[in-house]
C-alpha cells in the first residue's frame, strides 16, 4: 500500500461493515423477546465489532497494530457468521436472509484479507 490511509472512513471495507451493522440490527428486531440479552445482543455486538476494530486499528498509527485490529475484525466476522447460522437453525431468519447476511460477511472477510496483504 503506497499511500497512507488518512481516515478509516475512506475504507470501502469499513463502509460495507457499517451497512452490515444496520442490516443486522433490522434483521434482529423481530427475534423473540427472550433473546434480547442472548443471541440478539451477541449478533449485534459481533457486527458492531467489525467496523469498530477497523477504525481503532487505523487510528493507532502503526501498520503492525492496524493489521492486528484487522485480524480481530476478521475474527468478529467468523463469530458473526456462526451466530447467523445458529439464528437460522433456530428459525429466527429465513434461509434467504441468512444467505444474504453471510454473503456480506464473507465479502467483508475477503476485503479484510486483501487489506491485510496490502499492508504487509
Amino acid at each position: 500500500m503506497t499511500e497512507k490511509i488518512k481516515d478509516f472512513k475512506e475504507l470501502a471495507v469499513w463502509e460495507k461493515s457499517i451497512r452490515l451493522v444496520k442490516e443486522v440490527y433490522i434483521a434482529t428486531n423481530d427475534f423473540p423477546r427472550s433473546e434480547a440479552f442472548g443471541l440478539t445482543n451477541q449478533i449485534r455486538r459481533s457486527a458492531v465489532s467489525i467496523p469498530s476494530n477497523i477504525a481503532e486499528g487505523q487510528a493507532r498509527n502503526s501498520t503492525k497494530e492496524f493489521v492486528h485490529f484487522l485480524s480481530v475484525a476478521r475474527g468478529s466476522c467468523a463469530e458473526l457468521e456462526t451466530q447467523l447460522i445458529i439464528a437460522n437453525e433456530l428459525g429466527y431468519f429465513t434461509q434467504g436472509k441468512t444467505v444474504e447476511l453471510i454473503g456480506q460477511v464473507n465479502e467483508i472477510q475477503r476485503m479484510l484479507n486483501g487489506l491485510m496483504s496490502a499492508l504487509h
